[in-house]
């Protein structure tokens, strides 16, 4: 049997049975809502992965043509990785890093590969599992920052920050930019019941953002959001989406900054981000502080033509790069330093020039894009190098890319015909 859906009378075939078509959506959402829990290793992230992996690849899944060019960068950026790490390889660090760094290409391809096929309803899938586990990282983080757990304080928090499900506060924040988009989407363009739903949801995502203070996540939740609302008010179809969108985006921000007032008017809460709102930190500041580094390291890279391994940076510097697109060079050498900023790049071009496609995915393509976008602007400040939800989001991109391509063309065919 074949199962087909039909969308805007074009069919978009999924070559599966009902009841596997269900199990590999189901594993889909298991994928996302696993994603929030990785303060532990193996994670169940790693562990819903590979069981979807080796699932769909049971079941039936294809590599497109026009993801040849994703695999390849993968392959050539890791082999950059791995060649760099050969004279370090005694260390055990070094070699889980590049065992990491693989298996992170891996499940990039491998959400290009499904989000490819039966692509609006694995979409919604992996749309629904991420709000669901950003939503329990979100009340654990927020538990553990007001105590509301017995002992959860260690757990749940870090340095007075918290970081729920997660390991450090700053990923827990990134984490939450893109489930919380899918929220504020919601929110402003569906109707009442499920729109009212979607806001308590984002504004718990949003209180969990705030209290892992982290700078990077604050801005990124701002402008990700800003420039996601413009993408669904340009891509609207009727003036009267248009007008929802607005105002409902204006009481988002009214809320959003009464919020702010209210945890401002707790004292510790008070003290904590004035001292995280300033930009005068001492690792960010002087000539081996954060962006010091960036230029010496920038430096040394031209002169090493195979960089200085993994996690070697800290040997020469007070601390980590803190910029994945000097890290490929400093951790590959140039093979690397050339193929990441070229993948990550490449992506965001394409994603730009699919944006007004019209796509039953679309609304899921802004938000996915828009969270995207921001990360790739948080990697000149931050290592994202093995942050799971970016390589999720980078094949995620991908698989979308291939899919409009084949909707487009069959699109054009139906009219035609």
């Amino acid at each position: 049997m074949v199962y087909a859906a039909t969308a805007d009378g074009v069919n978009v075939a999924a070559p599966a049975a009902p009841g596997v078509l269900a199990l590999q959506r189901a594993l889909v959402w298991l994928v996302g809502a696993s994603g929030a829990i990785v303060f532990i290793e193996p994670s169940p992230y790693e562990v819903a992965t590979l069981l979807a992996t080796v699932t769909f690849f049971a079941t039936g899944l294809r590599l497109k043509l026009v993801l040849m060019p994703l695999a390849a960068m993968l392959v050539l950026l890791n082999i950059g990785y791995t060649i760099s790490a050969i004279p370090l390889f005694e260390q055990s660090e070094v070699v889980s890093w590049i065992a990491t760094s693989w298996y992170m290409g891996v499940t990039v391809v491998f959400f290009a590969m499904v989000t490819s096929e039966d692509t609006a309803a694995r979409l919604d899938m992996l749309r629904r599992g991420l709000v669901v586990g950003a939503m329990v990282a979100s009340l654990s983080a927020v538990a553990g920052y007001f105590h509301l757990v017995p002992g959860g304080n260690d757990l749940l928090t870090l340095y007075g920050r918290a970081r729920g499900t997660f390991k450090d506060p700053n990923v827990l924040g990134a984490f939450l930019i893109l489930p919380a988009l899918f929220a504020l989407q919601s929110a402003v363009s569906d109707r009442l019941a499920k729109a009212f739903r979607n806001v308590i949801a984002f504004g718990i995502m949003s209180l969990a953002i705030l209290l892992a203070f982290s700078r990077a996540a604050w801005g990124g939740l701002v402008l990700t959001s800003a420039f996601m609302l413009a993408l669904m008010v340009l891509t609207s179809r009727t003036n009267a989406q248009r007008s929802r969108i607005i105002i409902m985006a204006i009481v988002a921000a009214v809320l959003g900054l009464a919020l702010i007032a209210v945890l401002l008017s707790l004292d510790s809460t008070a003290e904590m981000f004035k001292q995280r709102a300033s930009f005068d930190q001492s690792y960010d500041e002087g000539r081996f502080g954060r962006f010091g580094r960036h230029i010496l390291g920038a430096q040394m890279a031209l002169d090493l033509p195979f960089g200085i391994g993994p996690l070697q940076f800290h040997r020469f510097f007070p601390e980590d790069t803190h910029n994945s697109y000097l890290n490929a060079f400093m951790s590959g050498g140039w093979l690397s330093g050339v193929c990441y900023p070229a993948l990550v790049f490449t992506t965001v071009i394409m994603g730009f020039r699919h944006i007004f496609i019209r796509v039953p995915w679309q609304r899921a393509y802004l938000a996915i894009f828009s969270a995207f976008l921001g990360t790739v602007g948080e990697s000149f400040v931050i290592d994202t190098d093995h942050w799971r939800h970016f390589w999720m989001m980078l094949g995620a991109m991908w698989g979308m890319i291939a899919a409009a391509q084949v909707y487009k063309t069959a699109s054009d065919e139906a009219s035609s015909a």
